[in-house]
């Protein structure tokens, strides 16, 4: 997860285009594909998703980088370290 490119997808595409690209990538991954690729695919599914979230935090009343400071720390904590 990179939050910077999170923020830019959040600011390029409406999430229905995100959504669109999610679904495509999930496509490939079922391909036979080499693991590297499933790797990169998985990492641009993870930033794509994390932008159709902070879309919806901002559908819901929530300013754009609030919306992004909560995404990120909602993941942050899901890590133990």
């Amino acid at each position: 997860m990179k939050l910077p490119i999170i923020r830019k997808l959040y600011q390029a595409a409406p999430p229905e285009k995100l959504q669109a690209t999610v679904d495509v990538l999930e496509a490939f991954c079922e391909m036979n594909i080499k693991d590297e690729e499933i790797d990169v695919a998985g990492e641009l599914i993870t930033n794509l998703c994390g932008a159709i979230e902070v879309h919806e935090l901002v559908k819901n009343g929530m300013r754009e980088s609030e919306a992004l400071n909560h995404f990120s720390k909602k993941v942050l904590g899901s890590i133990d370290l």
